[in-house]
């Protein structure tokens, strides 16, 4: 979404929109329930564990950084990766209330 176009929309909207964007991977999902298993940083498995080229990789973890889901430090030549838990936390909250504020009806179209 361009950027002129996301003052159209709420804080919450764009936010959910960056989140599910940063999700919007299978090779995402893989690194954070690796990430999550883990449950410690993660220094250079990643590229092992997924089969997938390290400029790929770098790729996934350059989007997930960005949407702030991971983080990462600096040691020696390699880049350890964990979980960010507090915006972790933070996008739990936004589609746990996203999805509680939809009411489905056993009728529709």
């Amino acid at each position: 979404m361009g950027a002129s176009k996301s003052d159209l929309f709420t804080k919450q909207q764009n936010d959910i929109a960056t989140m599910a964007k940063a999700l919007a991977h299978p090779a995402r999902i893989a690194i954070l329930q690796y990430l999550y298993k883990k449950n410690a940083c993660v220094c250079g498995d990643l590229v092992e564990e997924l089969g997938l080229a390290q400029a790929t990789t770098s790729q996934h973890l350059k989007e997930l950084k960005n949407a702030g889901l991971i983080q990462g430090t600096i040691e020696g030549a390699s880049v350890c990766y964990c979980l960010h838990p507090a915006v972790w936390k933070q996008y739990q909250e936004l589609f746990a209330g996203f999805f509680k504020e939809v009411k489905l009806s056993k009728t529709c179209c």
